[in-house]
């Protein structure tokens, strides 16, 4: 089997378009508040609510791919992401543009689950690892983009609207170019959705050791990751601020793609999750007996560990679930876990630092660190258990 990379790559562009839906408002907040300067608290509502869609219905999505189709619901939600955006700029009443943004919520479900499931399919044995790992650098690489390319566009014109017209296009392009270039297939077989199972479907997925195992070991990386990036420059020396807040994320994608994708096809996604998680436990540790440059160097180690999870933890997806429902019902529980700690993470570490001061952040990453690795240890006993 050769994998195609050219639709990996179209996937993957889908999936900048989808995080884009994030990063076209958050990186241009400040000139999107004076759309509407009279709106107080809840203008924060229209970046938060996109996540917080994902918080209740993310393994809602993944019942409903495995349902309907990962191609035909990704094509689909993407075409409709274009009509939104579209409407975005004509000038909306906050209360409009916050209904906008809750539909935008489930259309960026429906196409960072179904990402990860077609990717999946489509890659051969040996480049699951490469693919996933490209597949879990979208967001990241989503907000440098829009930060140097959109930041700009929207400076120059002085109308975040033109950002959003931008945005339109390419959510249009990526939808072309997944119905040319994707294969059609049609849904395997799985029990209907029947929305009075979703209690117990829930309770199944997550406890199920290979569908729920790399969400439950997932969601301890995204109340770090967004956390530290937020606030670990500010506690830097001012001279390093600006240079740790470049390059942490840069420091997070590149041990991603280099050496984590390397360790998750010698030695498996999981083991490479808990290879990560050991690495920034100890740049966790490093960081409260440093200063300086070194602190600089704590931080950046404790990026690249995260880097680590990151790409393997998708890489896990396929690795634990040989099925397409299975996939698309892990890839749900890690957009909904995944929503979960990125809500909770900053706000429980900003916290933290008002309290404990740098130190913080020791207290926070390093015992969260060692539960997403005794969690990985305890979900591969138990699968161990289950197939002797």
């Amino acid at each position: 089997m050769t994998t195609p990379w050219g639709a990996i790559f179209a996937l993957w562009f889908a999936g900048l378009c989808a995080a884009a839906q994030f990063s076209k408002i958050g990186v241009i907040f400040q000139e999107v508040a004076m759309l509407w300067p009279d709106a107080g608290a809840r203008l924060g509502l229209v970046v938060s609510v996109v996540g917080a869609v994902g918080i209740v219905f993310g393994t809602t999505a993944g019942l409903l791919v495995a349902r309907i189709g990962a191609r035909r619901l990704i094509v689909g939600a993407l075409l409709a992401s274009a009509a939104v955006s579209v409407v975005q700029c004509l000038g909306l009443p906050l209360g409009v543009m916050i209904a906008s943004r809750i539909v935008e919520g489930f259309l960026h479900l429906a196409i960072v689950v179904s990402g990860p499931v077609l990717i999946a399919g489509l890659a051969a044995p040996k480049d699951q690892a490469a693919a996933m790992t490209l597949w879990s650098t979208f967001f990241a690489i989503a907000f440098a983009i829009t930060a140097l390319l959109g930041l700009p566009l929207v400076h120059a014109t002085g109308a975040p609207w033109v950002l959003w017209a931008v945005h339109a296009g390419l959510m249009l392009s990526a939808a072309a170019l997944l119905h040319h270039v994707l294969p059609r297939a049609e849904p395997g077989p799985v029990p209907p959705f029947r929305p009075g199972n979703l209690l117990s479907d829930h309770v199944r997925i997550y406890t199920d050791p290979r569908i729920g195992a790399p969400s439950i070991g997932f969601v301890f990386y995204t109340m770090i990751f967004i956390a530290i990036m937020t606030l670990v420059p500010g506690l830097v020396a001012p001279q390093f601020r600006a240079l740790t807040a470049t390059l942490m994320p840069l420091a997070s994608i590149v041990a991603s793609l280099g050496l984590g994708m390397r360790l998750s096809r010698r030695l498996g996604a999981v083991r490479t999750v808990e290879i990560g998680y050991s690495v920034a436990a100890c740049a966790a540790l490093l960081w409260a007996v440093t200063s300086g440059i070194a602190e600089i160097g704590a931080a950046f180690l404790l990026s690249a560990g995260l880097g680590f999870v990151q790409g393997a933890s998708f890489a896990a997806i396929p690795e634990l679930n040989p099925t397409a429902a299975g996939r698309a019902e892990a890839a749900g529980a890690m957009a909904q876990l995944g929503n979960i700690g990125t809500t909770l993470g900053t706000p429980l570490l900003a916290l933290l630092v008002q309290t404990m001061g740098a130190t913080a952040i020791t207290a926070y990453a390093a015992p969260l660190c060692l539960c997403g690795i005794a969690v990985h240890l305890w979900q591969a006993r138990r699968r161990a258990f289950n197939e002797s």
